[in-house]
């Protein structure tokens, strides 16, 4: 369905991805006014932005003042994106100021608004950008956590916008949610994703096929909603989701102590990842070499700490948890065995084998409560999925104090 955008783009080096995001805006059939600062303007000129929307663009409240733009463009809006947002459009979105027409507009934004900062460390870590960011996600303002990696000249931190694909998945999302997207404003979430590698020699280990798709799925889901995103992923070769606190992790021993660690505050943790099960009871320092007499070698196994069934141990009152059970048969008598095992709250259940979910964009999934619920999901995108189990989650939520 075709959308009413404003894309605001603040004055930094950054302003120049704004253009790849508008190019995925518009070829989605979205219609989209670019609103740039004047110092954007200074990075990238009006006549490309009206290029590439095919609309007029203006960075004061004097050109067209006869259509009041200051004010119809906010209104109007089904969705206002601001990338790059710089320190100071923080500074003046948290305080109310309005000077020109992007900070004009979203005063009068009534629809979600997506603020996606880029800025050097130092100025992200700032305790007045922290109170602002703190101020505009207490409204319902979605601001992504800016991506860690190369910065201006040759600074390397966090502050670097996010990629713009990622922005624009944040921003279908809030799309297709409407206003009912800011359900996970103020909580705390982890999300683990892909699946863990255990090592038999310097060449070798044992896991499995999980892609991290639907754990990442998950991630971006929450972060659409408002949610602070940590996602622990294991293997994953995916682009990372705009606005989490990413953790990369191997093992299996690797992604315990992680989750453990990042659980403690959470309100609700999502154990999407696929641990492996067992791993080798011993290390080979050298690869381990075919014999002569073509006799195989004997690999002793022992198994893994259960990772989600520790965490059902020390669920606090009010933690949320879900886990998930991959079965190759008898799916749903699994899954209830494995949900009342692990103690946790609600358990996703699907069946896998060969061209079954791993690597798919799409997913069909069975979710069972410890309450007795049970949702059948039919086949559908995995970003689905995650926005269903989410609405279980915030239904077993307790209310803010």
């Amino acid at each position: 369905m075709s959308a009413s955008i404003v894309l605001g783009v603040g004055g930094g080096i950054a302003a120049y991805k704004a253009c790849e995001l508008l190019r995925l805006f518009t070829e989605s059939g979205h219609r989209v006014r670019v609103v740039p600062t004047a110092s954007a303007l200074r990075f990238v000129g009006a006549p490309t932005w009206a290029a590439l929307s095919g609309q007029p663009v203006a960075d004061d409240v004097w050109t067209d003042v006869h259509e009041v733009p200051h004010v119809r463009l906010g209104k109007q809006a089904d969705l206002v994106v601001v990338a790059p947002t710089t320190t100071d459009l923080l500074a003046k979105a948290a305080h109310g100021l309005a000077d020109d027409l992007l900070t004009n507009t979203l005063l009068t934004a009534r629809c979600p608004v997506l603020l996606a900062p880029a800025m050097h460390t130092e100025m992200w870590e700032h305790p007045a950008t922290v109170a602002n960011v703190a101020t505009l996600r207490s409204r319902g303002v979605r601001v992504l956590d800016p991506a860690v990696g190369r910065l201006t000249g040759a600074d390397t931190g966090k502050g670097r916008l996010p990629d713009p694909a990622e922005i624009f998945a944040v921003a279908r999302r809030l799309l297709a949610r409407g206003s009912d997207s800011a359900d996970l404003v103020g909580r705390r979430v982890v999300v683990t994703a892909g699946g863990t590698r255990e090592p038999l020699d310097p060449v070798r280990f044992l896991g499995n096929r999980s892609s991290g798709k639907q754990g990442y799925a998950f991630a971006r889901a929450a972060v659409a909603r408002g949610a602070r995103v940590t996602l622990i992923a294991a293997n994953v070769d995916l682009a990372d989701p705009a606005g989490v606190d990413l953790i990369r992790v191997g093992t299996t021993a690797e992604l315990r102590e992680a989750t453990l660690k990042a659980s403690v505050e959470a309100d609700a943790v999502v154990m999407a990842a696929a641990p492996a099960d067992f791993r080798p009871a011993t290390y080979a320092p050298g690869k381990i070499k075919k014999a002569d007499d073509g006799v195989a070698p004997t690999i002793e196994l022992v198994t893994n700490p259960d990772i989600a069934a520790e965490l059902g141990q020390r669920k606090r009152p009010g933690q949320v948890l879900v886990v998930f059970a991959a079965e190759t048969g008898d799916a749903e008598a699994n899954g209830r065995a494995k949900l009342a095992r692990k103690r946790a709250d609600l358990i996703v259940v699907n069946e896998v084998g060969p061209n079954k979910v791993f690597g798919a964009d799409t997913n069909t999934v069975t979710v069972i409560g410890a309450d007795g619920s049970v949702s059948r999901l039919p086949e559908q995108a995995k970003e689905a999925v995650a926005d269903t189990v989410w609405d279980l989650v915030v239904a077993r939520l307790p209310e803010h104090s």
